[in-house]
């Protein structure tokens, strides 16, 4: 490629990501509003259908984020002792690792959830 053919990718690219950016924000809007709009001809109120927050996200990604974390830390330490004679790279340990610890992160946080509705309507 020559200097004009990498100065025109370079001037298309920021175009395109421009006018895609713009899309998407219009999108989002427009179905925003499209979707307020709707509830109000059914005769419904908007302002009482607001997203409620749910109370055991914070507790889902942080042991979701740990079992991620122990997964890549224990992958690391079989990369440098138990794998260490071989050639290859262990990519693959990595990635099995990281999902099987951050699969049991989210078991756990499903464990913990269940439990708690679970002793929550018990107490009523």
């Amino acid at each position: 490629m020559d200097n004009m053919d990498t100065a025109n990718l370079g001037v298309m690219s920021g175009i395109i990501i421009s006018v895609g950016l713009f899309a998407m924000i219009f999108g989002i809007v427009y179905l925003y509003k499209r979707e307020r709009m709707a509830m109000i001809e059914r005769g419904m109120d908007p302002r009482r259908y607001k997203q409620r927050s749910a109370p055991y996200q914070n507790l889902k990604w942080g042991l979701l984020l740990i079992g991620a974390g122990v997964g890549l830390f224990l992958a690391y330490t079989l990369d440098r002792t138990v794998f260490s004679r071989t050639e290859d790279d262990n990519v693959a340990i990595y990635f099995a690792l990281i999902a099987i610890f951050g699969g049991l992160g989210l078991f756990a946080s499903f464990r913990i959830e269940k439990k708690e509705v679970a002793d929550k309507h018990e107490q009523e």
